[in-house]
C-alpha cells in the first residue's frame, strides 16, 4: 500500500492529470480517518499497544471500522470516482472481516513470512500467526520478497486497497474539486 499513492500519481500525470486538483478534493470525515490512521501508527509503533494490553485488539478493530466509515461516506464523492473508493471499501471490508474473525488480529501464513524474511516481533502487534486462522483467503497469505526493499506479507484486501487508492489518486488528478 506504500507505494499505491506515488502509483497513482505516476499514473495520473501520465493520463494528463495535475497533481494540484489533489488540494481542491474536500473529503468528508477526514479528521476521523486521520485519528483512526494515527491511533494505528501508535498501536503498533508505540508502547502504547502494550500499555492497553488485552485492549488492544479491539482499538484496532475499531480504528479499522472508523477509517471505513469514512470510506463508505465519500463513495459518491464525484472528484476521487466510485471505483477508486469501491475498491478501497471492499478491501477495508475483507480486512475487517478478517481482522474480526480471528479476535482483533490479522493472521500471516508463515510460508509468507519466511518468503519476506520477516517475524512477528515481540509487543503487541497487528498480526499472529494461527494454525487454522478463519477466513484465511482474506489473511496475509502473499509476501513481497525479501529481497524487495520494504518486505512484508499482506492480503487481497491491502492489495484492493491499494489498487483503489491509486485509482482514486489517478481519478481526482483528472477531474479535481
Amino acid at each position: 500500500m506504500l507505494v499505491a499513492p506515488l502509483i497513482g500519481l505516476i499514473v495520473g500525470r501520465l493520463a494528463g492529470g495535475r497533481v494540484d486538483r489533489l488540494g481542491a478534493i474536500r473529503f468528508r470525515w477526514a479528521g476521523l480517518a486521520v485519528a483512526g490512521l494515527l491511533a494505528q501508527v501508535a498501536l503498533f509503533s508505540t508502547p502504547l499497544g502494550d500499555a492497553l494490553g488485552s485492549l488492544a485488539p479491539a482499538v484496532y478493530v475499531v480504528t479499522t471500522a472508523l477509517v471505513l466509515a469514512v470510506v463508505l461516506r465519500n463513495l459518491d464523492l464525484p472528484a476521487v470516482g466510485r471505483p477508486g473508493l469501491a475498491l478501497v471499501a471492499l478491501g477495508s471490508l475483507s480486512n475487517l472481516a478478517a481482522i474480526v474473525s480471528n479476535g482483533g488480529y490479522m493472521p500471516a501464513d508463515p510460508g509468507a513470512l519466511d518468503a519476506a524474511g520477516t517475524t512477528i516481533g515481540g509487543g503487541y502487534t497487528n498480526s499472529i500467526v494461527v494454525a487454522s486462522p478463519a477466513l484465511r483467503p482474506l489473511t496475509d497469505i502473499f509476501a513481497i520478497p525479501a529481497w524487495i526493499p520494504l518486505a512484508s506479507v499482506f492480503s487481497v484486501g491491502d492489495v484492493l486497497i491499494g489498487v483503489g487508492i491509486a485509482a482514486a489518486i489517478v481519478a481526482g488528478m483528472r477531474r479535481g474539486g
